[in-house]
């Protein structure tokens, strides 16, 4: 399996419901470090996986539509628990999404998955990968 990352960052507030949350149930700021990478079995006809310059603009337009929100405000976002491992599967379905309008070329319809990491600090990461 081929497969490229590319990177970006974005920045929210947030907060969380539980008591598994403890203090973090009090709103607080994130900036999560965005890893997206695609993968298929086979190279393109020009021997890539998928153009990476439309991959990182790809990338930095959906976190974009997140960037410096406070999430709690977002109408999608209401009642949910924006989770680390959760906006990881955001990104990859808005990621998703753009790959099957051809927003990343027409090569890009050969990828088989995308996995998508945010990386909250040095120490602590999640992760979701999806078919495609």
């Amino acid at each position: 399996m081929f497969g490229i990352t590319v990177r970006d960052h974005f920045m929210v507030a947030h907060s969380f419901r539980g008591e598994v949350f403890g203090p973090a149930r009090r709103l607080h700021g994130a900036t999560f470090v965005v890893d997206a990478t695609f993968r298929r079995a086979e190279l393109d006809a020009d021997n890539i996986v998928v153009d990476i310059g439309l991959a990182t603009r790809e990338l930095g337009e959906v976190l974009q539509e997140l960037n410096y929100r406070n999430l709690d405000d977002e109408p999608e976002f209401a009642g949910v628990n924006t989770t680390t491992e959760y906006l990881a599967k955001v990104v990859a379905d808005r990621l998703a999404a753009r790959i099957h309008a051809g927003t990343m070329g027409e090569s890009a319809r050969g990828l088989s998955a995308i996995e998508v990491t945010l990386r909250e600090s040095h120490v602590a990461w999640a992760s979701y990968e999806r078919g495609l």
